[in-house]
């Protein structure tokens, strides 16, 4: 039986119609490392150490979770879960996954230092989304080791968010909303629709669906284009077409409210988002 009390014949629906208050960041491939080099180099020589080289699809293709459960998701591809059996004689154990992690970060820490460089535009682009009265916030697939080496490096060449989550401060990493959620609930935002969350990865744009606020895809700099900005200067027209649409297509089909090919893109976004704000439109 339906429950009904005969003194409620109207309820109240209450609609956010002010701007986005805070905007959040995820770091390489969208504000830093242009084509999200040091994880994808760091994650192809761990198992290359391993006897068991994956090739750089592989290496990119869980890019965004906790770097544990990246090395997890690798392992559980079948191709190279099948090339690891036939070098080791045994699957890939959690002991193997905890070892590979344990190297991982120190191996990052080291092959970071050579892919710490702001993506061109972004402090100008954060600046200007600041002068409006938006917080800037961030949340990254690195654990906390790693981002206290990267927080000096980015503050060195201007850019420093009003708040950090790493992968190890919730319980659970991208694609769950804990980090965007954290972001909101350190820098005193609300409602979630005034939040926007900007990732060049899968699992970056599901957090922030997850989290139930609005979602921006990076393309061209981040991981499924997977280039440096001198080889995307480089590359072949056709080629870079060809890559570009793939990455379009991969963020699209991941949710994502919009996909830019830059950081640089973004204020037109926010602007189109606070006109949908305020007319009543949620995520």
């Amino acid at each position: 039986m339906a429950w009904s009390n005969p003194r409620m014949q109207y309820s109240c629906l209450r609609r956010y119609r002010g701007p986005v208050k805070l905007v959040v960041l995820d770091w390489a491939g969208t504000v830093i490392d242009y084509g999200v080099c040091a994880p994808a180099l760091t994650f192809s020589e761990i198992f290359k150490n391993e006897g068991v080289p994956i090739s750089n699809e592989e290496a990119r293709g869980p890019m965004g979770a906790h770097k544990r459960v990246h090395i997890q998701r690798v392992l559980e591809n079948e191709s190279v879960r099948g090339r690891w059996v036939q070098k080791h004689g045994r699957p890939p154990t959690e002991e193997d996954v905890d070892r590979m992690y344990a190297n991982f970060v120190p191996m990052q820490l080291s092959v970071m230092k050579n892919y710490s460089t702001m993506i061109p535009g972004a402090v100008d682009t954060i600046n200007q989304l600041r002068e409006q009265g938006m917080k800037i916030g961030s949340t990254t697939g690195y654990t906390t080791p790693i981002l206290e080496d990267l927080k000096p490096v980015a503050a060195q060449q201007g850019y420093v968010p009003d708040f950090y989550a790493a992968a190890d401060m919730v319980p659970q990493a991208r694609p769950c909303p804990y980090m965007v959620w954290l972001n909101a609930i350190k820098l005193d935002v609300h409602p979630i629709e005034a939040v926007v969350k900007v990732d060049d990865t899968v699992d970056g744009v599901k957090e922030g669906t997850s989290a139930g606020c609005w979602a921006v895809g990076v393309a061209k700099t981040g991981n499924y284009v997977g280039a440096t900005e001198e080889e995307v200067a480089a590359m072949p027209q056709a080629d870079l077409d060809r890559k570009l649409q793939r990455a379009y297509d991969t963020l699209i089909d991941s949710g994502a409210h919009y996909v830019i090919d830059s950081i640089v893109d973004l204020p037109d976004v926010i602007a189109d988002i606070n006109r949908r704000l305020a007319a009543g439109e949620r995520p």
